[in-house]
């Protein structure tokens, strides 16, 4: 499909649905985003029984409600050739592996260099023209899977599982110290997540902060630091990192939230997996990313120093 081509999505309004607003109908049952439905409504782009509709008409059993949708125009970034390892791609979405030092998308005074321009430029190589959706974020030098969703409607049902805590993202993280189990023998860590006054980009537990719950198993032991699998229950900002330093067990080499190490230049936190079910086939997708050589180079060290051989 060229960029000026378009495709109508339709529906036919069963009888339980008859009564709810045309909006109401987008959003609960068509899975339409609200930046989408607003542009949809703004260029009469919604249609029932074949006629372009306001927002608030009522649907009835019945009525074929369809939406105009367009292929996408830009890239929403600039593109940029750069590393771009494909963990997994498909018509629908495509999972990226994330290295040291780099941005998702751009921020601030960064608009490139990221992770987003970089997939920007490895479609543009390929002729393509989608445009960049991450559907979820991971710090500066937080490594591994990153999922990106390739047409609107893909990424509105993905969002719906990060909602509903069905998309499962998983991590590795050389945490400090010892018995971890011992003082969270069910593997669930929940604070509320806030802002610190004065400080935007630091977080740290407290009551009126966000609802976060992070679980946690132990892979290994060395000496006093410990391997960690985790998977997060909540997505808030710095969450592995802000948890584990109110436990009592910071991620090793964590420059804001613990202290630096002389074994790794960054947190050892890897983003190592990610679960979704597939927005086409409806089928659970399972993507890996191995672990990146420096926290391989730091587990082998504290094995070789902690563990007899």
């Amino acid at each position: 499909m060229k960029k000026n081509q378009s495709a109508l999505k339709k529906y036919i309004v069963a009888d339980k649905y008859g009564d709810m607003s045309v909006e109401d109908y987008l959003k609960s049952v068509m899975k339409v985003s609200s930046r989408h439905r607003q542009r949809l409504f703004r260029s009469r782009n919604v249609f029932v029984n074949g006629r372009p509709i306001h927002s608030k008409q009522r649907v009835k059993g019945g009525d074929l409600v369809a939406i105009r949708l367009f292929a996408d125009a830009s890239y929403g970034v600039t593109p940029q050739i750069g590393p771009v390892e494909v963990l997994y791609e498909d018509e629908a979405v495509i999972v990226l592996n994330k290295p040291v030092n780099m941005l998702v998308h751009p921020a601030g005074q960064t608009d490139r260099f990221t992770l987003a321009n970089y997939l920007a430029g490895y479609f543009q190589a390929k002729g393509q023209i989608i445009t960049i959706r991450p559907l979820h974020r991971l710090d500066r030098d937080t490594t591994g899977c990153v999922l990106f969703a390739k047409k609107p409607e893909y990424q509105t049902k993905l969002e719906a599982q990060l909602k509903a805590h069905t998309l499962h993202r998983f991590y590795k993280a050389l945490v400090m110290g010892q018995g971890i189990m011992e003082e969270y023998p069910d593997g669930i860590l929940e604070g509320n997540i806030a802002k610190v006054p004065g400080q935007p980009n630091r977080r740290r537990v407290e009551d009126k902060g966000q609802p976060a719950v992070t679980h946690f198993k132990l892979v290994e032991e060395f000496g006093p630091f410990t391997l960690l699998e985790l998977w997060l229950e909540t997505g808030r900002t710095h969450q592995i990192r802000v948890h584990m330093d109110y436990a009592g067990h910071p991620v090793l080499g964590d420059k804001m939230y613990g202290t630096p190490s002389r074994l790794i230049n960054r947190q050892a936190l890897h983003a190592s997996a990610i679960q979704f079910q597939h927005p086409v086939t409806g089928q659970m997708v399972e993507v890996s990313a191995p672990l990146p050589a420096d926290i391989t180079s730091c587990i082998e060290q504290l094995r070789g120093a902690f563990i007899p051989g």
